[in-house]
């Protein structure tokens, strides 16, 4: 719902305004959908060869012992991280076991440092994973032809993937690090982790719009609003191609980031409550 919903607003910025370096806004999250869906098929695989492996150890001891020992084994790690949020403030988690998500925690933790939101943020921005994600949105963008000025083969494809990769890199170092930084403000997102479905989709896109100072105060979330915008700007009229440099790809750029970023928090709100459905898949298999 939310991600149609999310499509919807961005066709209509679309028909208002020319195409951006995407191709359209539309494009643009089709793309970010493809790509995730090629990360989450390989987080997938991995999680079912990490599965087979262990499997041959708890078959050798019996069912009635195994069940019990993995419980209490996932169980130890979630309260780990648990641990780990409270005592530096970040989580170690990732997205479907693959994508990162170091500044969502699902209890109260202390405030960031400016040193620690600048660490977390590069932590994330160069993560492993960012190479094929990146090189993803890259082959996708070039086979579109989007942004033809960078032109075709594998110089086109190069430069695509250093627009792309310090597209993203940007915008998390400005809504995460800098403006969090100069304003005061945690760019963590809170998992409320309780209530209906509707409840909690519309807790986590409210968050876009409001967020925590570093004194747990409510606020209008700058970093996010004013951070991407100034993201938008600082990538259109910098290293993409001379004839994408107007005031409305800047702003279409603007309204893409916003709403990919609104998706995604809906994503990590119902992420632990998909790990856990898929942990318990995995204690009845074995």
């Amino acid at each position: 719902m939310i991600a149609q919903l999310e499509c919807g607003m961005l066709a209509i910025e679309w028909r208002r305004m020319p195409a951006d370096r995407f191709g359209s806004p539309i494009t643009l999250v089709a793309i970010k959908g493809r790509s995730l869906l090629a990360l989450l098929v390989l987080a997938a695989m991995l999680s079912l060869t990490a599965a087979a492996q262990q499997k041959t150890a708890p078959e050798a001891q019996g069912d009635a012992n195994s069940k019990p020992q993995a419980k209490q084994t996932e169980q130890s790690k979630e309260d780990q991280d648990i641990r780990r949020q409270q005592e530096t403030g970040t989580s170690k988690d990732r997205l479907f076991y693959t994508l990162p998500n170091f500044l969502t925690v699902e209890t109260q933790v202390p405030p960031l440092t400016t040193k620690q939101k600048f660490a977390v943020v590069t932590r994330s921005s160069f993560d492993y994973v960012e190479i094929p994600w990146y090189a993803l949105l890259s082959g996708i963008s070039q086979a579109e032809n989007s942004e033809p000025g960078y032109g075709q083969g594998a110089q086109g494809y190069g430069k695509r993937y250093g627009a792309a990769f310090a597209d993203g890199t940007l915008e998390s170092y400005m809504t995460g690090a800098v403006f969090p930084a100069l304003l005061r403000q945690d760019p963590r997102y809170y998992q409320l982790g309780r209530g209906g479905f509707c409840s909690r989709t519309g807790y986590a896109v409210s968050r876009i719009f409001v967020t925590r100072s570093d004194s747990a105060r409510k606020q209008i979330n700058f970093s996010e609003i004013v951070g991407s915008g100034v993201a938008a700007v600082i990538s259109t009229y910098s290293y993409h191609p001379q004839a994408d440099r107007t005031a409305s790809t800047a702003l279409s750029v603007w309204g893409t980031q916003v709403g990919y970023d609104t998706i995604a928090i809906v994503v990590k709100e119902f992420w632990p409550d998909i790990r856990r459905k898929l942990q318990k898949h995995r204690r009845t298999a074995q």
